[in-house]
């Protein structure tokens, strides 16, 4: 297995597809914070009124509130949209499926029968590539806002690292996702489609009223994609064991997806 996973992240390094993933997330969360940091600007915002835009007190609020947070609330309000657990699925999908498309898959299967070893080395991977993914996300959060001159109140470097941690476990839990979806169905498309809904909280927005209409309890709370909105800078014991249950439990339900899958699958 561990042969599998060091041949993996040597694909994984070298590929273009890794440097691409990542220079988008960086592209997209600086090009955020430039428009959070022009929100935030007093100055910014008299000269669009001065060019005619309504400018009220509520802007003026929120461009104070925005300059009062410190670094992770601010990288909070950045990250909590689902970006990065859309990032993890993408990342993984199209990882996973070229096993398929260039004919890898066979080659590793009749080399090494044992398809359950396949199938961890790849939850390994993906642990990897989804911590790799929260660490540039995080780190270009906290950094952006610092070179477009807005100053944050600085946090310690153990709460940011605990912030990356309980982060970086919903990511891993999204990216089994996606390589469940993979090996089951080998579609590249439909992984990366399913990745934005589901990233993005649609499947949330869905399932809410859906609970409510059957008067069953808020499941959507439960999802990967509202975990990642909780991953508020200090968590105390019930939000950690909340974060941790989901992310271990969705994990499961994953790998055992994907060793059936693979094991009923003909390659």
């Amino acid at each position: 297995m561990f042969n599998l996973l060091y041949m993996d992240c040597r694909r994984l390094f070298r590929s273009r597809g890794l440097y691409i993933l990542l220079g988008v997330t960086v592209g997209l969360l600086f090009v955020l914070n430039l428009l959070v940091a022009g929100v935030s600007d007093p100055a910014f915002l008299e000269a669009m009124q001065q060019q005619g835009a309504e400018i009220d007190e509520i802007d003026r609020q929120m461009a104070r509130e925005i300059r009062s947070m410190s670094q992770l609330t601010f990288a909070q309000e950045c990250l909590g949209s689902g970006f990065l657990l859309i990032m993890s699925g993408i990342g993984m999908t199209l990882f996973a499926s070229s096993d398929f498309s260039s004919g890898y898959i066979k080659n590793i299967c009749f080399a090494r029968p044992c398809r359950r070893n396949y199938v961890f080395s790849k939850a390994l991977l993906a642990g990897i590539y989804s911590g790799i993914l929260t660490v540039v996300g995080v780190l270009t959060a906290l950094g952006s806002p610092f070179l477009l001159g807005l100053h944050l109140k600085a946090d310690s470097l153990l709460h940011i690292a605990q912030y990356m941690f309980w982060m970086w476990l919903p990511h891993w839990a999204f990216a089994l996702m996606a390589l469940a979806l993979v090996v089951l169905t080998g579609n590249t498309t439909m992984g990366i489609i399913l990745a934005v809904l589901s990233g993005g909280g649609v499947t949330a927005a869905l399932l809410q009223p859906l609970c409510q209409l059957l008067h069953w309890p808020p499941l959507e709370q439960y999802l990967l994609s509202s975990m990642e909105r909780q991953c508020i800078p200090l968590l105390d014991a019930q939000q950690m064991g909340m974060i941790l249950a989901c992310a271990a439990g969705w994990s499961a339900v994953y790998l055992a997806g994907s060793l059936l899958a693979m094991k009923k699958r003909d390659i």
